[in-house]
């Protein structure tokens, strides 16, 4: 599946931005989507996922402020970021696995197969 990530920008702390990746390609309904970051100087680390089923896993350092959802029939998944920190500065990346991730391989990078090209996302304090 070919992934499109956008929506990036430069927030204030305590904003908000939404991210949205678009995917093309193999039946995007029966994958796991998530979104990936990498700040610079620093590893790509797991920020949330979404499974086929909908069941959703998030890092600790974003639940309650960052809220991942899918639209299977426009095959997109959204990112909504509220209550940003500056520790949010990273280049944000959606990506895909075909089929439904088990809770051990749902935050590792190399579970998945697909990559979008990122999206930067600044937040200045």
């Amino acid at each position: 599946v070919q992934l499109q990530a956008s929506g990036g920008g430069l927030v204030q702390a305590g904003g908000s931005l939404r991210l949205s990746c678009a995917a093309s390609g193999r039946t995007f309904s029966r994958s796991t989507v998530a979104w990936f970051r990498q700040a610079a100087g620093k590893e790509r680390e797991f920020v949330v996922a979404i499974r086929s089923d909908g069941s959703r896993v998030s890092a600790d350092s974003v639940k309650g402020r960052f809220t991942i959802a899918r639209d299977n029939a426009k095959n997109t998944v959204s990112l909504q970021m509220n209550t940003l920190k500056p520790e949010d500065t990273a280049v944000y990346y959606c990506a895909a696995a075909e089929g439904r991730l088990i809770s051990s391989r749902v935050w590792s990078v190399s579970s998945y197969d697909d990559w979008g090209q990122g999206t930067l996302v600044t937040v200045s304090s």
